[in-house]
């Protein structure tokens, strides 16, 4: 259609753009103001995904009332709510009374909403009342299209906030930017309803613009939810898979949403010929890649993250392709997304707060890509019934014999498992990889292929595992206790990332580990503490793991241990499990919660060392390194106490962040860079950087024993100075980057074992 039968596109296209921009940059922009407040809990993050997912779901269903009126009415009643809305801004936390106990749970959401659920809530409702309006035009066209200028302005929100936005401007000013660009939607859509003044709503367009199409069933719509929900859900399972089991890559949550945001983009635009090829390819990148989806050990690539990604783009651009194939008619355009927003809530429900209550390992993911296979068009790829003119019934024999053929190789599979793909293994694998592409256009056979073909790629195993009792889930993630007879070792894995090892031999089995050596910083400041602050010495220690360092305590000692993850603090005190605690430190409190909430509860001038490290495998616990954070810790701390942080990370060197911390406020500062594995060979040592910190110079050279030169940093026991970057920004509340400190050539790396 030409530009001049569609008067005005431009206007709705930018109007749908601003909006749904301002929308992803909110998110995160809250996130971060919250973070202090609140702390880094998962259930934080579950209660404000909830809030955003219900404030969406109720700005869609505000825009389908809205439609039963006349546009000028319409117009008149957004706008008025836009203006009702702005009193709410600029984009700051309300001010409410703090929770009593066990109300968290409430207090959460409420606090969110109050800050900026009016807000949220009338942004939210422009994208489907935009579409409405332009239809109102009875020469405008097709409208559904504008849902990829939607999804456009959310991917250009989304990736611009961590890229350009956080590491350029302080919270405030991102606030007051916020603001204005509400001012430009407001004057938009006002922009907009004066374009359609005149026009009438979809429903009341003639026939021969819009088809006379009767409700949709109860049967579409739930269909419409379903397509909806599956790719949504898939979009955070599929986050939640890559950082428990596959790498824990930086900023990865971007990823899947971005991907599952283009996926839109292109379904609902004009590129037919794409998302055609795209559904054509679907069930064998489903098969190819979804097979290893119950696989839980090995192959933790960056290249199994890729087609993991690669697959969530196929398969949520395939189905909402397919549901935008079964879009109604104009009148029930309102109808239609809403109903896609309550299948992207349903979706993201299941994933995000069932799923860690239901399973103790992500079988959310399987079994959502299952659900797709379900609902995904399945074009024949290769028609051999017709080739060989078959007769249906000798075809579906045929297709049986074919299932039960990939159920002997997936039960040879099973018992020839070794954990990795090898030999008649993979042989196996392929052959019932290449049955279910046979199988494409049997739905009730493709999809028992798939699960065959996961349960045989060390799907089996992961299954049997559950009913061990050695794997327990958390919102923090899923931990596994393995024991290793060979090596005389009992491991903790958080996924796939080791987070916790103990020497089985009883006389090793109170010897400290992994990034806690005896050589370690932490290892040298624990062991050194009778000497630097007497025998009755006070220790903090910010994250538990497995308990390894409860064995440096020393009677007398008065240490406290702060632990976010109650699960955590049950495997440690299982001595069934690891007895580090206790052995060493049984009688040792242990405060749950977020390290900086509780820290800050505690009575000033507390302790003569405080050890932080709270990393869940390479993410930052941003809110525990800023200015803020490092205050509070300092008042917790005695006036010669010692600050100690670990920062070992594969992906962000943390030296400049803690260099300039130091500076600001006339501290010495010291790193002490581990190597790690002793010289007789014993692997249950890991390298680690570990950062000490005091306002007295007297009280660092007790400590180092005076810092040593770059070039002696793996000598046994040497302190080096920390490396300082020129023109490196503080860290605080309000202004926080991690882009500076991200070391782009560790993300193609392979994660450690």
């Amino acid at each position: 259609m030409t530009e001049g039968a569609s008067p005005r596109r431009w206007l709705f296209v930018l109007t749908i753009l601003v909006g749904s921009f301002l929308l992803f940059q909110v998110q995160p922009m809250v996130a971060r103001m919250v973070l202090p407040k609140l702390g880094g809990a998962p259930a934080v993050w579950n209660s404000a995904m909830l809030v955003y997912q219900a404030l969406l779901l109720g700005g869609y269903a505000y825009a389908h009332w809205l439609g039963r009126f006349a546009v000028q009415r319409q117009a008149m009643i957004h706008v008025a709510l836009f203006l009702v809305a702005a009193l709410w801004l600029p984009i700051g936390i309300a001010q409410i009374a703090p929770p009593g106990p066990g109300q968290e749970a409430l207090w959460v959401p409420l606090l969110l909403l109050a800050s900026i659920g009016p807000v949220f809530f009338v942004v939210s409702a422009q994208a489907p009342l935009m579409q409405r309006w332009f239809a109102a035009d009875a020469r405008a066209g097709d409208p559904y299209y504008l849902y990829a200028a939607s999804n456009l302005g959310s991917f250009a929100g989304l990736i611009s906030y961590p890229a350009l936005v956080e590491p350029s401007l302080p919270l405030a000013a991102q606030s007051w930017g916020w603001t204005a660009g509400y001012a430009l939607l407001v004057l938009l859509v006002a922009a907009s309803a004066a374009a359609r003044w005149h026009g009438r709503a979809p429903d009341t367009v003639s026939e021969a613009t819009v088809a006379d199409e009767p409700r949709p069933t109860w049967r579409r719509q739930l269909h419409w939810l379903l397509i909806a929900a599956v790719p949504s859900g898939l979009m955070l399972s599929t986050t939640t898979h890559l950082t428990t089991d596959i790498v824990a890559m930086p900023l990865l949550w971007v990823l899947p949403l971005g991907i599952y945001l283009l996926s839109f983009v292109i379904a609902f635009s004009t590129m037919d010929r794409l998302t055609e090829v795209i559904t054509f390819i679907a069930p064998t990148v489903l098969l190819a890649v979804g097979g290893l989806a119950l696989l839980s050990s090995g192959g933790g690539s960056m290249m199994i993250a890729l087609a993991s990604l690669a697959m969530l783009f196929v398969v949520a651009t395939a189905l909402h392709g397919y549901l935008y194939h079964l879009r109604p008619a104009l009148q029930h355009l309102t109808l239609f997304y809403l109903i896609m927003s309550a299948g992207g809530v349903v979706g993201g429900l299941f994933a995000a707060l069932f799923a860690p209550l239901l399973f103790d390992w992500v079988y959310e993911h399987p079994l959502l890509i299952l659900a797709a296979a379900m609902l995904l068009p399945l074009p024949t790829l290769f028609p051999w019934d017709k080739w060989l003119k078959l007769e249906p019934r000798t075809a579906r024999l045929a297709a049986v014999l074919l299932v039960t053929i990939a159920a002997f190789g997936c039960l040879r599979m099973v018992s020839d498992w070794s954990g990795i793909l090898d030999g008649a293994v993979a042989a196996w694998g392929i052959a019932i990889f290449l049955i279910g592409i046979l199988l494409i256009g049997w739905r009730w056979a493709f999809v028992a292929t798939l699960a065959l073909l996961m349960i045989g790629v060390g799907g089996w195993d992961t299954v049997r595992e559950s009913f061990t009792g050695a794997r327990v889930r958390s919102y923090f993630g899923v931990y596994t206790v393995t024991d290793y007879p060979a090596q005389q070792q009992r491991r903790l894995a958080h996924g796939t990332t080791l987070h916790g090892l103990q020497r089985t031999d009883p006389a090793h089995r109170r010897e400290p580990t992994t990034y806690y050596g005896p050589k370690s910083g932490v290892g040298l400041t624990l062991a050194k503490a009778e000497a630097l602050a007497g025998p009755d010495a006070s220790i903090g220690i910010v994250g538990l793991g497995a308990g390894t360092l409860a064995c440096y305590r020393k009677p007398g000692q008065r240490w406290t241990i702060f632990e976010i993850d109650p699960v955590m603090v049950d495997i440690a005190r299982d001595p069934a499990k690891f007895t580090f605690l206790s052995d060493c430190a049984g009688d040792t409190p242990i405060v749950i919660g977020d390290a900086r909430l509780k820290i800050a509860e505690q009575p000033a001038g507390r302790f003569d060392v405080l050890v932080i490290d709270a990393f869940s495998s390479d993410a930052i616990p941003l809110h525990l390194l800023t200015k803020e954070a490092i205050g509070i810790y300092q008042r917790a701390l005695k006036p010669d106490g010692i600050l100690l942080i670990h920062i070992s990370n594969r992906f962000f060197g943390l030296e400049p962040v803690l260099a300039e911390e130091a500076r600001a406020r006339g501290w010495t500062a010291a790193i002490r860079l581990d190597p790690g594995p002793s010289e007789d060979g014993i692997d249950d040592l890991t390298a680690s950087n570990w950062v000490a910190l005091t306002a007295t110079p007297q009280r660092m050279a007790q400590l180092t024993g005076g810092v040593q030169s770059r070039g002696n940093a793996a000598q046994d026991g040497a302190w080096v100075p920390l490396e300082a970057r020129p023109g490196f920004e503080r860290w605080t509340d309000d202004y926080a980057s991690t882009l500076p400190v991200l070391m782009w050539g560790s993300l193609i790396g392979k994660r450690d074992e």
